[in-house]
């Protein structure tokens, strides 16, 4: 700037001529032109790279590739050599030396030392590639009976999509399995994955005197998938209170009311499906589906890894003198357990098997809470229906009687239909509603039908007519004496 000031200085305050000024600086004709008559305005350039790694498509290949390897372990990532061996094999012009100076860059701009991404993406409230998970007790009707089920769900906060699997428990054989089918429905793994204080996966809860204690089987399980454990504080819900709302949004819309199901697979797919369907709708505050959210999260999340992790527990256990085991806190009869001691018991999150020390299968079956149900509360609904008849068919609880039942009290008059309501309510103290349906044309002659005027049956039938076709019974000997 002082040559540039010593120029315009020369040439309006002494009024000398381009070529003077030229002669005295030693500067070119067309530098003095340029500096003594021209204006110097800053301008609002951006700097912009260049070269073929930017101009063209080497460089969006390479990031893509970068991103792809980032979700695999350390040694399943391609080096820098292997990169530019593959971009050779799609005609890249350019040099080795080229590529490595673009991933240098790319990993200095985007990473911190070279494993995760630098904080840009910690300041975030709800960074990616982050998960929370929690349990919700809901409700299903299997066969004609109340069935709790434990919804493990996990949330992506950043991305506002969720994902659900049904299970009979909390215990860590059910965790565990529950997050291998989170985790294959998503497809991918969660870098951090917060949990609540469970039992399944937690020894000992944070404190003042030290950090907490995962158990050895999740500890192995984090260790197979590659994500890093997070669990809450003692008493602090609110720390994952994304996955909080998530539980109640899955009640309320999945939940209400309670569906019929099969089994707990149908369930499992019936959930998947819903899953699929609401990722459709827009995110509450960026705007976009969060199905495209999802998708771009999945960038930053680990890749499932390529072997399945079995999910078990074994234990060593004794039978009793009557030949039973305690499975479940039940006792369950395992034929000739009894002459062999200890018992290895294997179990499943659905199932189990008892295996003698020789390694023969002694027993195995479902686990005792497969079958744990209760029954719905018919006797009150019941005295519901009676009161109001119009709204049987239009009640919540009508889907979940059995096939013969609602056939019968499906019908249009009225009268007729709080008769047979009062029928139902005289067996059902006998009989569950299972056994009603089963029995159905067996426990139908006890019924006391009231008769009904002409007009007001339902199809206007007259019974008497029909009694008069009755052949007439015939009169054995010596009866007409009695």
């Amino acid at each position: 700037m002082p040559e540039i000031n010593h120029i315009k200085k020369l040439r309006n305050e002494k009024s000398l001529s381009i070529n003077e000024i030229s002669r005295r600086t030693g500067f070119s004709w067309e530098t003095v032109k340029k500096y003594a008559d021209g204006d110097l305005l800053p301008s609002e350039s951006v700097p912009k790279k260049r070269g073929m790694m930017y101009d063209e498509k080497w460089g969006e290949i390479v990031s893509d590739w970068l991103m792809e390897d980032h979700a695999l372990k350390k040694k399943l990532r391609r080096n820098n050599k292997i990169i530019y061996k593959q971009l050779k094999e799609l005609e890249f012009p350019g040099s080795y030396r080229t590529v490595c100076n673009f991933i240098a860059e790319w990993k200095d701009r985007l990473m911190e030392d070279d494993e995760e991404f630098k904080e840009e993406y910690d300041r975030l409230t709800h960074p990616p590639a982050e998960a929370q998970i929690d349990f919700g007790i809901t409700e299903a009707i299997q066969d004609g009976k109340a069935k709790d089920i434990h919804c493990l769900v996990m949330s992506l906060p950043y991305s506002n999509g969720g994902y659900t699997v049904p299970l009979p428990g909390e215990n860590q054989e059910c965790f565990l399995e529950g997050l291998k089918v989170l985790f294959n429905q998503f497809g991918r793994v969660p870098r951090k994955l917060r949990i609540d204080n469970l039992a399944a996966a937690v020894v000992k809860a944070r404190g003042n005197h030290g950090d907490t204690v995962f158990t050895e089987a999740f500890q192995r399980f984090a260790s197979h998938y590659g994500f890093e454990p997070q669990a809450c504080n003692a008493r602090k819900g609110n720390e994952k209170g994304h996955v909080e709302n998530k539980v109640g949004y899955v009640r309320y819309n999945f939940f209400t009311p309670s569906p019929v199901i099969q089994d707990l697979e149908q369930l499992r797919e019936m959930l998947a499906e819903q899953s699929k369907k609401d990722h459709e709708r827009g995110h509450y505050k960026k705007g976009e589906p969060i199905k495209d959210l999802i998708e771009e999260e999945k960038k930053y999340c680990l890749a499932l890894p390529e072997n399945d992790y079995p999910v078990f527990k074994k234990e060593l256990v004794s039978a009793n003198k009557y030949g039973e085991v305690t499975i479940d806190k039940k006792a369950i009869h395992i034929p000739t357990s009894y002459h062999y001691n200890p018992l290895h018991l294997i179990t499943y999150w659905d199932s189990y098997k008892v295996i003698s020390p020789n390694g023969e299968i002694l027993g195995k079956g479902p686990r005792p809470y497969m079958s744990k149900s209760r029954e719905i509360p018919w006797t009150s609904i019941l005295k519901m229906w009676r009161r109001k008849p119009r709204s049987v068919p239009y009640s919540r609880y009508f889907p979940y009687l059995p096939g013969r039942i609602a056939s019968y009290l499906h019908i249009e008059s009225k009268p007729l239909r709080k008769e047979r309501i009062e029928w139902l309510m005289g067996l059902i103290i006998k009989f569950s509603m299972a056994e009603i349906n089963e029995k159905f044309y067996e426990l139908l002659p006890q019924q006391e039908d009231t008769m009904f005027e002409l007009e007001d049956h339902p199809y206007e039938v007259n019974w008497s007519m029909y009694d008069s076709l009755r052949p007439a019974e015939p009169v054995l000997e010596g009866e007409e004496d009695c």
